[in-house]
């Protein structure tokens, strides 16, 4: 218990970023319009494919016996990658409603 509390008395204000980063996102999100949904997937996916470079990165310069940050790595390559994935599936989905239906021959 004695290391969390310095833990999070040493790193106090990067916590308090992390929390109103997640307060402002849930606030910039809410209020995107509609028609905006694609553009913005097509850039978070973009932002999900460094995020799973960077933990590709953090995993290979980890020690190989520190357990918790091999989970955590391979935890933010796998749910960073299924994002990208179910991003530009949905992306996909988004746009073929815009295509223009084909007309059988009658």
């Amino acid at each position: 218990m004695d290391s969390f509390i310095h833990f999070f008395s040493t790193n106090y204000n990067m916590i308090t970023i992390v929390i109103l980063s997640i307060f402002l996102g849930i606030e910039v999100i809410s209020r995107v319009p509609s028609v905006l949904h694609t553009p913005l997937m097509s850039g978070a996916n973009a932002i999900h494919g460094v995020v799973i470079i960077g933990a590709i990165i953090v995993m290979l310069n980890a020690d190989s016996s520190d357990i918790p940050v091999m989970i955590l790595g391979f935890l933010a390559v796998l749910l960073g990658t299924l994002n990208v994935v179910g991003g530009f599936v949905v992306t996909d989905r988004m746009l073929q409603m815009f295509k223009k239906k084909k007309q059988g021959n009658k």
